[in-house]
């Protein structure tokens, strides 16, 4: 069976989102033009599994992900308040995979580190296999660290082009079931067309669940547009790295991971870059396990404890003063590296608004606009609040939405 190109992604990402953004556990946050921790006020506090299918005939969905995730997490920053983010990746129907796991892998656990998911997203390949649905969502539920604050808001979002119903050992309903009874959303996107006879099981996977189920026609395809603004945004994601401070060794890693996912996004489009970009400049992307600057900023690190070794060298061999000197002339620099990408942002917004206002006519409304609009009026019946929407979001493409014969929550029969 073919797939979906683009679409999918950004469709299985914002899915999620509709349910992301109605926690509201307090945590202390920035907005989106300061430093995390900046200001304190409420924060939602969301966990969020991805579970991909990369059986052999599943190219576009990787290809997706990596085009995608920059876009998505831009657009839950425009949440007020921002939510915390921890996301986590599972993959499952590689062949290469072990059997007795039902062909599932934990890629990364929750985490909040958006490079380490990027990475493991552009590591990704395909191998032909069978997909077991039950027990990705089985896995999920119930092996990652999940939040255990009441409030907090867990989903998992899976997504495959083959019958939900392969796994007879773990079935899609007990793993539905079993996941919504430990406060677990389930979102299911099949790739498929709505009229296929196995969509159905797609859309109970969600429905078991709480869910949303959407069915994708590959037709439709989701580009990431390019704009005169994306060659300064990708030069600022650049500078803004150097107002990072490695901790350790582990700190080097996630430092130079940092600029490698730079060169990622770059290497598919300087689209991707500037959304990108865009993204290193929000709450969301949120560094406190190994930068100085947001682990102080977020009371996760102490300057008094770091030991000399594991200071940046600019740092080792100076009082405690001067350290504290050198981590806030940082967070200057990089608050005001953050304005300015946000300001640039804005402007590459109307003028992707503008353009695509004027080719709605010819063009029609992209899936994954739809579904921006769709999450957002969802998500303010909730109390979320979040910035004007961009002019060409009207109306869904037709094939976005299921027949009235696949099994769909109220939810995800809407996108008003």
């Amino acid at each position: 069976m073919q797939h979906t190109t683009s679409t999918l992604l950004a469709s299985l990402l914002i899915a999620s989102g509709a349910s992301l953004l109605t926690s509201t556990a307090a945590y202390a946050q920035a907005p989106a033009s300061a430093t995390p921790a900046a200001i304190p006020v409420a924060r939602p506090v969301v966990d969020l599994a991805i579970c991909l299918d990369i059986s052999g005939s599943m190219d576009g969905l990787i290809d997706s992900a990596k085009a995608r995730l920059w876009s998505i997490v831009n657009d839950l920053a425009t949440a007020k308040p921002v939510p915390q983010v921890r996301v986590a990746l599972l993959t499952y129907g590689c062949d290469a995979y072990e059997s007795s796991t039902g062909w599932v892998v934990v890629d990364a656990d929750l985490t909040e580190d958006l490079d380490l998911i990027s990475q493991k997203l552009f590591a990704l390949k395909t191998n032909g296999g069978t997909e077991f649905v039950g027990r990705v969502v089985d896995k999920a539920a119930k092996s990652l660290a999940w939040s255990t604050d009441p409030n907090s808001l867990r989903v998992i979002v899976v997504a495959g082009n083959e019958g939900a119903d392969q796994d007879i050992e773990v079935t899609y309903q007990n793993a539905s079931k079993a996941s919504i009874e430990r406060g677990i959303i389930v979102n299911s996107i099949f790739c498929g067309a709505p009229t296929d006879p196995i969509a159905t099981a797609w859309g109970e996977v969600a429905r078991l669940a709480d869910g949303q189920f959407l069915c994708i026609d590959q037709g439709m395809g989701a580009v990431v547009a390019e704009t005169p603004f994306d060659k300064q945004l990708t030069e600022l994601s650049s500078t803004i790295n150097t107002t990072y401070l490695a901790c350790g060794e582990r700190g080097q890693a996630a430092w130079a991971n940092q600029t490698a996912q730079d060169e990622n996004a770059r290497g598919l489009s300087g689209g991707v870059a500037a959304q990108r970009a865009a993204s290193k400049s929000s709450a969301i992307y949120d560094n406190r396990t190994w930068d100085i600057v947001d682990g102080c900023a977020a009371g996760a690190m102490k300057l008094e404890d770091i030991k000399d070794a594991d200071l940046p060298e600019e740092m080792r061999g100076k009082t405690l003063e001067q350290k504290k000197a050198i981590v806030e002339a940082k967070q200057v620099e990089r608050t005001r590296i953050q304005k300015e990408i946000q300001t640039l942002q804005a402007q590459r917004d109307a003028f992707i608004a503008e353009a695509a206002r004027k080719n709605a006519a010819t063009q029609g409304v992209a899936l994954d606009d739809a579904l921006k609009q769709a999450i957002r009026s969802q998500a303010i019946k909730k109390g979320m609040q979040f910035a004007p929407s961009a002019p060409a979001l009207l109306t869904p493409a037709p094939s976005a939405a299921a027949p009235t014969a696949v099994p769909v929550t109220e939810s995800s029969q809407s996108t008003n």
